[in-house]
């Protein structure tokens, strides 16, 4: 399976989490964004090795729920995912933003 095509299997995770299809890999800024919605950009990757040789890799994502209401089922079924981790919660223009680290 190449990256991209892991990547669309994960925007399509992330599509049926939210109900929608407001899901943006590395918007521009000339892209309006729909709220609620999901923002996710490459962060990092890591592999494991065996006999010196990389053995598996999982790139990992940031990924941003954006939505009016603090408190929302989203958030739980995001951090429910495997090798999920919540960084931090914060408000910018009366937007709520919980941001999570998850690898795929």
């Amino acid at each position: 399976m190449t990256n991209l095509d892991r990547r669309l299997k994960f925007h399509q995770i992330l599509c049926d989490i939210l109900g929608n299809s407001y899901v943006y890999f590395q918007p521009p800024e000339s892209v309006k964004l729909h709220y609620p919605c999901i923002v996710y950009n490459r962060a990092t990757g890591s592999g494991e090795y065996a006999d010196n040789q990389l053995y598996t890799f999982r790139i990992a994502y940031e990924v941003i729920y954006i939505s009016k209401d603090p408190d929302n089922e989203v958030i739980l079924k995001l951090i429910a995912l495997p090798y999920s981790a919540m960084n931090r919660s914060y408000t910018a223009n009366n937007l709520n933003h919980d941001s999570f680290n998850i690898y795929f």
